[in-house]
Order: C-alpha cells, then sequence, then structure tokens
C-alpha cells in the first residue's frame, strides 16, 4: 500500500474462522505496535477499521481482502482509510466519527447510519435504510456519503445532517434511484442525486434548484470520488451536464406547519389580534400600520458585526517585552518549519540572544503569557533564548557614510551600537574597561550566566563592529572632540558610582557593585554573617555571592518591602538569605548593624546595595541633567540635539529596558540621519481575554523543546490559519482570501452574515471581534 511496508493479518487459522473480537485486538496490537499499513485477510468478521485511536494523529491505511461482516469501518476514527476490494455487508459506516470508508463493490442496508464525520464511497449500489439518523457538528466537515449507483427503500429516515450524492450510474432506464419513502422524517443535511424520483416525503423535505456554490462543491469533490473507488473515466459523464443533477434539502421547521410552527404573522391573524382585537394592547389608541416587518439579520441592518483584526494589536508576550523581541512571530516560524530563521531572528533586536534572553532576563514576556490568565504555564521563552546561542547575525544595509559614536560597552551601549551597524552606519565603541560586556561581564555572578556562553556572544559582536576603542576614564575635552568628529553621538555608560549611608561607621562597609567586581575577578571575601542593607535584585546578587563565598547566615535589610523579584530574588533564597522590612540603618559598629530601634544585628561583613548613579563628569555644559541622571525626551534625545542619552545613565533599570532603550534610539538616530521625522509604531497590546485556551491541553506543565513551546502558543493576536471561523459561521458568510507572497485573509460576505459572533466565540487567537454596527445615515 503506497509503496510502504505492510503487514497481513489473517481471518483464518488452521482451517478454523477468527473471533472478529480478536481479530479487532490484532488490528489494534499492530497500530500500537507503530503499523500504519494494514492488509486484513477477512472471513465475515465484524467491525473491521473502528477505532483506532492509538494511532494519535497518524494516518492509518486498511485493506480488507476476502469478505468483511457488519459495521464496516464502524466508530472510525479521522486518521482512518479503509478500503475493501468487494462489496460489503450491512452498516458499513455505523457511527463513522471521521474514517474515510472505501467499498469498490456494493453496500448492504444501513451505509452510514447515525455518522457523524468522515466519508464513505460506494462504487455501487445500497441498499434500504442508507444514510438515517446522520448528524453534523458544525465545529467539522459535514458526513458524505457518495453512492455511484442508487439507494434503497427508506433513505435518509430521520437524516440530521450530512451530504449524500447519489449518481445514479447505470440507473438512467430505471424510475427511481432513491428508493421507496425517502427523506421521512428528515431535519437537516442535503442531498445531490442524479436520475429519476417517484417521489419523497414532501413533509420533511422539498426539491431547490442548484445554487453556483453547490455545483462547485459537487465538482471540486466528484473526482476524489470516482478516485477512491477507480472510476475516473467516469468524470466527463456525471459533470458534463449540470441540469441532470437534482438537490433535496430539509424543511426548516416553520414549514412543515401543525400547531406550534406558524409564522409570526400567522400568530397575530388568528390568535393574537383574535383575542385583543385588531392592533392587540394599542389598538384604541392609535390606528396605524402594525403589520409585521420581516427580520432582516444581514447587511446593513445587522446589530453587529465581525471585524478580522489580524495583527492589528500585539501579542502580550511581544506588548511586555522592553527590547520590543516578537516572541510571538518566533514560535510561528518554528510552526511552520523554519527553525533557523526564527532563532536567527532575534539578533535583529537585540545582540545579547542568548546571554539575556536565555538566562538573565527576568522574562517579563512569560509574566505576561496569556496563558497565565488561565493558570497554565506560560511557554517558556528561555528555550528559545538559550537555542539562540548559534543565531547567525543579519546582513546589514550598504554604508550610509554617517558616523556614530557609543560611549560605554555595556549591553545599552552595545545595543544600539549593533541597531546601529545593522542600519548601515560606521559605528565607534568607547569604553573606559580593557574589555566588553560591561555590566554583565564585571558584576553579574557567573552562577547566573557561564562565562563561555558571554564571550562567544561578545565574539560576535566584536566581528561586527570593528570599531571598539578601550580608554581611560573620558574627560571633558575628550567628550568635545568626540561630538566634532561625529554626525551623532550616544551616552551608555551606566551607573558606577555606588550610593552611600550618610551614618556614622560606614566606612566598615563595602559598596554592592565592589563587592561583586571583586567576587567575579576571585578577590572578595566574606564573614560567616552578612548583612547587605538594601533589598533589591543587586543585593540579592550579592547574597547569593556571599553564600557561595562561605557566609552562613545572610541577613537583606530594606526601609520598605523588597523591590527585588525574578531569578536574583528566587537565588538568594535558594542560598537561605532572609529578608527583614522596614528596618531603619543608624550606624554600622563593630558588632555590626544598629538599627533606628536601637538592635544591633551581628555581622562580620556589610554590605550596603542602595542604589548606583552614573559617573558624568565628562558632559559639557549643554546636557542637563537632573539628581545626577541625564534628562532625555521619548526619543533618548539630550538638550543637546545631536547627543543621545541610554541605560543607566538615563534611569536605573533592567538588561532588557538597557537593551530597547539602545533599540529604540537607534531607530531615531536613523531617521534623524535619513531627514525622516521619528515615529514610534507601537500597536496597541491584545486584550487576553480574547484568546481561547480551551483547545490546548490543561495537563502540560513543562515544555523543553521548541517545537511544543511553539504549538502551545496561544498566537494572540496573530491568525494561526486554523480555518474555525470559516467551518463555524451557521451561514457560510466567512471565507478565506489567497494573497500575493502566501498572504492570506478571511473576509466576511455582509449579505450572508448574522452578525451571530460564533466566529469571534471560537476564534482561538482572538483574531474576531464583534461590534456593534454603525448606524445608518
Amino acid at each position: 500500500m503506497l509503496g510502504e511496508p505492510t503487514i497481513t493479518i489473517w481471518g483464518m487459522e488452521e482451517g478454523k474462522r477468527v473471533e472478529s473480537r480478536i481479530l479487532e485486538e490484532r488490528i489494534q496490537q499492530a497500530v500500537s505496535a507503530g503499523h500504519r499499513f494494514i492488509e486484513v485477510v477477512a472471513y465475515g468478521q465484524h467491525g473491521i477499521g473502528g477505532r483506532l485511536f492509538r494511532a494519535g494523529n497518524d494516518p492509518v491505511y486498511l485493506r480488507v481482502l476476502g469478505t468483511s461482516g457488519q459495521r464496516l469501518g464502524s466508530m472510525g476514527f479521522p486518521n482512518t482509510t479503509i478500503l475493501t476490494t468487494g462489496p460489503a455487508s450491512d452498516d458499513v459506516g455505523w457511527l463513522n466519527a471521521g474514517a474515510t470508508i472505501i467499498v469498490s463493490g456494493h453496500g448492504g442496508n444501513g451505509v452510514g447510519n447515525a455518522m457523524a464525520q468522515g466519508k464513505i464511497y460506494i462504487g455501487g449500489d445500497i441498499g434500504a435504510r442508507g444514510m438515517t439518523m446522520t448528524k453534523h457538528n458544525p465545529r467539522f466537515a459535514p458526513p458524505e456519503l457518495w453512492v455511484l449507483g442508487s439507494v434503497g427503500d427508506s433513505f435518509a429516515e430521520f437524516m440530521a445532517g450530512g451530504i449524500a450524492v447519489i449518481c445514479g450510474y447505470g440507473k438512467e432506464k430505471e424510475e427511481n434511484v432513491l428508493g421507496y419513502r425517502p427523506c421521512v422524517g428528515m431535519v437537516g443535511g442535503k442531498i445531490f442525486f442524479r436520475g429519476k424520483l417517484q417521489g419523497f416525503s414532501e413533509k420533511d423535505a422539498k426539491l431547490v434548484p442548484l445554487e453556483d456554490e453547490d455545483w462547485q462543491w459537487l465538482t471540486a469533490n466528484m473526482p476524489l470520488f470516482l478516485k477512491a473507488i477507480g472510476k475516473d473515466e467516469l468524470l466527463p459523464l456525471l459533470v458534463g451536464e449540470r441540469s441532470s443533477w437534482q438537490l433535496l434539502i430539509a424543511r426548516k421547521p416553520y414549514e412543515k406547519g401543525g400547531k406550534g410552527s406558524r409564522t409570526v404573522k400567522e400568530f397575530i391573524a388568528t390568535i393574537w389580534n383574535k383575542e385583543l382585537g385588531p392592533g392587540g394592547l394599542l389598538g384604541d389608541l392609535t390606528d396605524i400600520d402594525r403589520s409585521v416587518i420581516e427580520l432582516i439579520p444581514t447587511g446593513d441592518l445587522r446589530r453587529y458585526v465581525p471585524l478580522w483584526e489580524n495583527g492589528r494589536y500585539l501579542p502580550p508576550c511581544q506588548a511586555h517585552c522592553p527590547t520590543g523581541i516578537p516572541v510571538q512571530k518566533r514560535w510561528e516560524l518554528i510552526r511552520k518549519g523554519k527553525i533557523d530563521e526564527a532563532i536567527n531572528l532575534i539578533l535583529q533586536y537585540t545582540p545579547f540572544a542568548a546571554t539575556v534572553c536565555g538566562y538573565l532576563c527576568p522574562n517579563l514576556c512569560m509574566e505576561n503569557c496569556s496563558r497565565k490568565m488561565r493558570e497554565l504555564p506560560p511557554v517558556d521563552t528561555t528555550v528559545l533564548g538559550r537555542a539562540s546561542l548559534m543565531a547567525s547575525p543579519p546582513q546589514p544595509l550598504p554604508p550610509s557614510g554617517f558616523r556614530v559614536a557609543v560611549i560605554g560597552g555595556g549591553p545599552a551601549g552595545l545595543s544600539v551600537a549593533w541597531q546601529l551597524w545593522l542600519k548601515g552606519h560606521e559605528v565607534t565603541v568607547f569604553d573606559r574597561n580593557d574589555s566588553l560586556g560591561g555590566k554583565i561581564k564585571y558584576l553579574i555572578p557567573r552562577s547566573r550566566i557561564a562565562d563561555e556562553i558571554l564571550e562567544y556572544e561578545l565574539k560576535r559582536i566584536r566581528e561586527n563592529l570593528k570599531n571598539i576603542r578601550f580608554l581611560t576614564p573620558l574627560t571633558r575635552d575628550d567628550f568635545r572632540k568626540i561630538k566634532r568628529e561625529y554626525d551623532f553621538v550616544v551616552i551608555a555608560t551606566g551607573a558606577q558610582k555606588p550610593r552611600l549611608l550618610s551614618i556614622p561607621g560606614v566606612e566598615r562597609a563595602i559598596a554592592a557593585l565592589d563587592f561583586l567586581r571583586a567576587s567575579k575577578e576571585g578577590k572578595a571575601m566574606v564573614g560567616k554573617r552578612v548583612v547587605i542593607i538594601g533589598a533589591g535584585n543587586v543585593g540579592c546578587d550579592a547574597a547569593s555571592e556571599a553564600a557561595r563565598l562561605g557566609a552562613e547566615k545572610i541577613l537583606l535589610l530594606d526601609v520598605q518591602k523588597p523591590a527585588s523579584h525574578g531569578k536574583e530574588r528566587k537565588q538568594a533564597e535558594a542560598a537561605g538569605a532572609k529578608f527583614l522590612w522596614p528596618r531603619f540603618t543608624k550606624a554600622i559598629t563593630q558588632e555590626g548593624v544598629a538599627l533606628t530601634t536601637g538592635e544591633v544585628i551581628p555581622a562580620d561583613t556589610v554590605i550596603i546595595s542602595i542604589g548606583d548613579l552614573p559617573e558624568l563628569d565628562f558632559l559639557t555644559e549643554d546636557i542637563e541633567t537632573v539628581r545626577g541622571f541625564i534628562v532625555v525626551n521619548e526619543c533618548f534625545q539630550t538638550s543637546n540635539p545631536q547627543v543621545f542619552a541610554i541605560g543607566d545613565a538615563v534611569k536605573l533599570g533592567l538588561l532588557t529596558e538597557a537593551i530597547g532603550m539602545g533599540r529604540k534610539a537607534a531607530e531615531a538616530i536613523d531617521s534623524l540621519l535619513k531627514g525622516k521625522e521619528v515615529i514610534y509604531d507601537q500597536l496597541p497590546p491584545m486584550d487576553p481575554k480574547r484568546v481561547k485556551l480551551e483547545y490546548y491541553d490543561p495537563r502540560l506543565f513543562y515544555f523543553d523543546d521548541p517545537i511544543t513551546c511553539a504549538d502551545n502558543c496561544a498566537s494572540c493576536g496573530v491568525c494561526r490559519d486554523c480555518g474555525i471561523c470559516e467551518a463555524i459561521c451557521p451561514k457560510r458568510a466567512i471565507v478565506r482570501k489567497e494573497g500575493a507572497n502566501g498572504a492570506f485573509s478571511y473576509e466576511v460576505d455582509t449579505f450572508r452574515c448574522i452578525g451571530c459572533g460564533f466566529c469571534a466565540g471560537a476564534c482561538p487567537c482572538g483574531i474576531w471581534r464583534l461590534v456593534e454596527n454603525e448606524p445608518m445615515e
């Protein structure tokens, strides 16, 4: 079968027929063992090919040789295709739940009885009561029955959904291709038939003309049927003449008459006016015409209209990422099999693809993931971040001829330099240290980022940013010279001057930055008891390092509830550090830290971590500062239009915030160099409540590979092209349209749409929004 390895299961052993139950068990065992192409030599066994759920989403192909018994493919699953090379007994596809069943010859009675999904192809005639009690869940495609010849009596009895196609081939001279008394009790679905008809239950069904849409469906699917039964040559005959086909559909309840099925107009005339008089309760107040106005719920008279808002909102993950990394876009690329493209994309936004996104970032994207709205675990972006270590840089634009100086080789400075390089500008980075990296290299403990990871990414930066100069601390004259030689200057010197308390004994303490730098260089020492004044993230890093160096009791004091969070806080707590607040320090003594309450906390080592200030002695008078930080506008431009400032020199913050400042400053500088207005196109964030998470398995609490992460991303605000909206629309008002270069859209036929909101209610990604219709002018 299809050239694949096939296993054969025999229905006869040692001259004895194998019981149907045993044969089914052997088929199930073969599927569980990984077999997907199965040949069954049958001797009248029943139920062959049903319930093969153990294959998961893998397709399973069964070919039935010999004689199959009753209920071939009963309760079949969507992954199953069953082909029998001869006729089949009764109840083919009974309760079919999605299988495709192909019978090369005739079928017995009850074909498709009560099926809800799937397709049944019959290469001959069928017996009585075919397509009875069928169903159709609008979430799925309707069940289909295709018959090459004719059908027996009581066809479509109590049919409640689905599509039947009776081709009437070879029956052209017969008087009836639908048997005796078809469509009795029919309440849903449609029947295409070709040939003569001797009557049907007109109370329950009616003949209607074939619309263009019906004919298109029939002609599009007929080749699939004929190919399945091996009769391709009949296609010109069966679809050559549209007038040879007729269509039966179920009547609506109000069309069937009887009590309880009157129209509103009939109810008013026969009941309301008879009891209350013409006009009802208002009849004695006015004589204006109050005849019934028929409801027209389509077009401009709809109360609500659906809007397809694909890409009009930022996914919450991206909206809360200070760097602006399109997290959802990367997962989308992985779902499309473009893993390399997904990994490389990050280098368009940050040069620290793995260092920050894989290890150091507090993961604000994960904190704001829509999955957390339902207490589901967020998609783990660190998996993709760590995989991005080997990302390949994009090609920069051609050289522009403009020159920009960046003062500071830390995360903010390297971010803006990287972005300007990508835009084709010549960039020179000045740094007072003897190597790049700033805070990440000199202050952040190795327990949070391994040296080899950071060095790998710094090497990638150095290979592309060719102009790097290391110098002693910058002077004012140096700064003036740089301004003269470059088109723009970006200050990204960070905050390297520790704040200290104005209390007695402060000289006994060590600043957190000095301690962390010494610890990274292997020069720090602590006693058994360490007290850290200031319980922010830097204080937590100091606590983790103190524990590594042998401290046994670590306390972090703060005047308010500590602002520390994320990985820094978790590592400090894991190291045994305790947090106390509110605590106000009065002095540092030989015994320890004296509080304003009179309490003395014993300490061998005291570390102060209450914030830092930038060193800005090199600035000229034309650049404004407030409380020790540089003042900038929304584009990070200082009071001197030629000079920009970013990172901790402007405001203390996260690494990702510094990197994001660099990207925005680069966009502003690039626009100014090109004579354009500086505009940040920031879409509003998607409301997580619009996203439907019912489609995801709530039992998955851990994602350990990019593909699993991508599959569980809800794709907030970006259409996954699942087609649910198109399938669920009761009026088939939504149509998918192909665009250029693989683009697509879903459009609404306003003359079909009734504004029911099914599309918005079912859309997994929150793309559809139901709004009130604008009033007519």
